[in-house]
């Protein structure tokens, strides 16, 4: 994950480059015979179970990477505590259509959980977990120990750890979120974060007292060309741009060339648009290049993905894909 250590750095942007305490990347284990690569996401706590018990803490707090949203953990951990909870999960009502993909659950009137089923193909609520949780020590790593010696298990929190916790009549209880929250672990979903940037009013406020920070690229400020087009656009610096660009988020670096043109699009760092280039409703990873008057776009409105360092020519056609690297 290049991407996540070149973003964390040495953590002095949350000023977490100190003597006690700071960043840490742990990577999987190598064992006697090669790397034992991370094998779910309970797993990834299971391998560095050592790393914690040095710190000897009494509660954890595990998060997804993959999602976007702000939230002050210590009012979650306050709950946890005040309830006697051994866990507590990051709760978020979502559209009953999209329920289907989260782990959804059933609470009663004091948010203790009753129900809980891993992306279930016939939701009974629309209460998602957030992938948050905040756990006594104490009382996880028994779980993670125990999941560990299975061999009919996927080592997953939503689909292993919580199901066997609330069969044990653990106290679980949720702890309800409002406000933007935006899983972006498929490419629909990571398209619709960026162009949520551009809405009028902004669901997720980037202008707030709670700042967000990040490595500073060091490149002057972008350009923008006499005889170019940009319209509720996000343009960041170093990119420059002679054609048009609508819609759009245009990530550092980027190239627009004069006669392209950018439609509903997201342009990730140092990818070059050719003149007379087409891009519409794309995702264009970094590196990439769009040729000169090459087209991509798909005719059903689907999102098309243009990989990392892949060179679009104008006789190539590029097709709709999932699940793709785009940096």
């Amino acid at each position: 994950p290049l991407e996540l250590h070149t973003y964390l750095s040495t953590g002095e942007a949350w000023n977490l480059d100190r003597k006690n305490g700071g960043v840490y990347i742990l990577p999987p284990y190598a064992r006697d015979k090669g790397a034992d690569w991370y094998r779910g996401t309970a797993d990834a706590i299971y391998q560095n179970i050592n790393f914690i018990n040095k710190a000897n803490p009494k509660y954890v707090l595990i998060l997804s990477g993959d999602h976007i949203y702000t939230m002050d953990y210590s009012w979650m951990l306050e709950e946890h505590k005040m309830k006697k909870a051994q866990a507590t999960i990051g709760v978020i009502k979502v559209p009953m259509k999209e329920a289907s993909r989260f782990g959804i659950m059933s609470t009663d009137k004091t948010g203790k959980i009753t129900k809980f089923a891993e992306k279930p193909a016939q939701p009974e609520s629309n209460l998602a977990s957030m992938g948050i949780y905040v756990f006594d020590w104490e009382f996880l790593r028994e779980y993670l120990e125990e999941d560990a010696k299975k061999e009919d298990t996927s080592h997953d929190f939503g689909k292993d750890i919580i199901p066997k916790m609330l069969a044990d009549n653990a106290r679980l209880y949720s702890y309800a979120f409002e406000g933007y929250w935006k899983d972006v672990g498929t490419i629909d979903s990571l398209w619709e974060a960026n162009m949520d940037l551009l809405k009028d009013k902004q669901p997720f406020d980037m202008n707030g007292k709670w700042k967000i920070y990040s490595v500073d690229m060091a490149m002057p400020p972008h350009y923008v060309g006499p005889k170019a087009k940009v319209r509720n656009s996000l343009v960041s610096e170093g990119a420059m741009i002679c054609g048009e660009v609508r819609n759009s988020v245009i990530f550092p670096g980027v190239r627009v060339a004069k006669g392209a043109k950018v439609v509903n699009s997201v342009i990730m760092p140092f990818a070059k648009i050719e003149a007379d280039a087409v891009v519409d409703k794309a995702i264009v990873a970094q590196n990439s290049k769009i040729e000169a008057n090459a087209h991509v776009g798909s005719d059903d409105g689907s999102i098309v993905v243009v990989p990392e360092g892949e060179t679009v020519r104008a006789v190539t056609v590029a097709e709709a894909k999932d699940n793709v690297n785009v940096g």
